[in-house]
């Protein structure tokens, strides 16, 4: 099974919308995924430890990633916005795996642009 996970053995159940880019040689890319509202900037979660990151994982192993920001309205958390660096070909065959697997489980599909 595929899951988002910011801390550690916590899945992040809300959806995020993902845009991905690839460079024109397709040895490289970007993804890009922001959460609305999501579970971990709940009241709930705040005793549950601090965001070090965003980890992507299945039954491969976890993709890792530290680039995540938070967006506040009116002084108050609304979402997170998290970007994910592909560095070459076989990280971007790892990167779809997981993204198929997260798709297949959570019922979303790819839209090209």
């Amino acid at each position: 099974m595929a899951t988002i996970q910011f801390i550690e053995g916590i899945d992040e159940t809300v959806i995020p919308n993902i845009k991905l880019t690839r460079s024109r040689d397709g040895n490289t890319g970007t993804a890009v995924f922001r959460f609305n509202n999501p579970d971990i900037i709940q009241q709930n979660m705040q005793d549950k430890g601090d965001i070090q990151g965003m980890s992507l994982i299945d039954e491969e192993g976890k993709l890792f990633t530290t680039d995540v920001n938070a967006k506040f309205v009116n002084g108050k958390p609304q979402g997170i916005e998290c970007i994910y660096i592909i560095k070459n070909p076989s990280e971007w065959d790892r990167f779809m795996r997981f993204m198929e697997r997260y798709a297949k489980n959570n019922n979303l599909s790819f839209i090209k642009a």
